[in-house]
């Protein structure tokens, strides 16, 4: 969380009328548009973001900044969307959209897991999930200062929208053999991180990076904590056509290729704001000079 948006809580949480107004005036409309794209009509949409506000209320003495205030509020209104078209899972980026038509895995068959196997993956999860998101973030932050946006894209198409590899060399043009080999390093990179933390913290590593778990942890970590989502000034940057070619062209991919349903969402608010910004301002130069025309 941001300064900003921890000071802004402790307010709410002394039971500050405004402070909790100005939360709810700052993420409404991002949360409508969401779950409209999401394909919830009319006052539902409505319903479902006011349960989430509810929601968040609620849970706030709970609340400890794992991740960002408006991440977090994404999270709780995904659920509720999926809650309300009972069960049905939504994905979170349009082009796993366009690709859920493929023949899908066969799952392999798997023992019943036993009670103290459910006890030790509780104990360590939290644990992982910190682990996976603090590399992923030294990850994505070193390809962002390098301004290495096509293997941030790459990134973005194995882990987020999880494209397969032949898939992703035809939507970027490169050869399928280069995207198993960065997946093959990355994922070797963000293991070794997280080894390494283990080791600092206790001296001796852990397996956990190398169970099965892995790859659904991985995913579940990247749609909670939205490792390489930009900042919504630099969307903001984009909708004023003011961002540098690279980043314009990444945010572009990132949010009409890629599609990211949050990202669109703070899209969609921000061009609803500039909009009715724009009209606010040419009635009130309309009314300041409307005395100088000459009849």
């Amino acid at each position: 969380m941001t300064d900003p948006e921890r000071f802004l809580l402790e307010q709410i949480r002394r039971g500050d009328g405004d402070a909790w107004g100005q939360l709810v005036e700052r993420y409404q409309g991002r949360l409508l548009a969401f779950a409209r794209s999401r394909g919830v009509k009319g006052a539902d949409a409505e319903d479902l973001v006011q349960d989430t506000f509810l929601l968040f209320l609620r849970g706030l003495a709970d609340f400890r900044g794992q991740a960002s205030v408006e991440t977090y509020l994404f999270v709780i209104l995904r659920r509720r969307v999926i809650e309300h078209f009972r069960g049905k899972q939504t994905s979170l980026c349009r082009l796993t959209e366009s690709l859920e038509g493929r023949d899908q895995p066969a799952a392999l068959p798997a023992a019943d897991p036993t009670a103290s196997w459910y006890v030790r993956r509780d104990e360590g999860r939290e644990a992982a999930k910190a682990a996976l998101t603090d590399a992923l973030r030294h990850l994505t932050d070193r390809l962002r200062d390098q301004l290495d946006f096509q293997s941030l894209q790459l990134m973005e198409l194995l882990f987020y929208a999880q494209a397969r590899n032949k898939e992703i060399a035809s939507l970027l043009s490169v050869d399928e053999q280069h995207v198993a080999l960065q997946k093959h390093r990355w994922i070797k990179q963000l293991r070794q991180r997280i080894a390494g933390q283990e080791v600092e913290e206790s001296g001796e590593a852990s397996d956990a990076t190398d169970s099965s778990d892995f790859d659904s942890l991985m995913t579940e970590v990247w749609q909670t904590q939205r490792p390489t989502c930009p900042k919504r000034t630099t969307i903001g940057g984009y909708v004023l056509n003011s961002l540098d070619a690279p980043w314009h062209q990444y945010i572009d991919f990132h949010l009409h290729r890629l599609g990211c349903a949050f990202c669109q969402a703070n899209l969609e608010d921000l061009q609803k704001q500039q909009s009715a910004d724009a009209s606010v301002l040419r009635k009130r130069i309309m009314q300041s000079t409307i005395g100088f025309l000459r009849v």
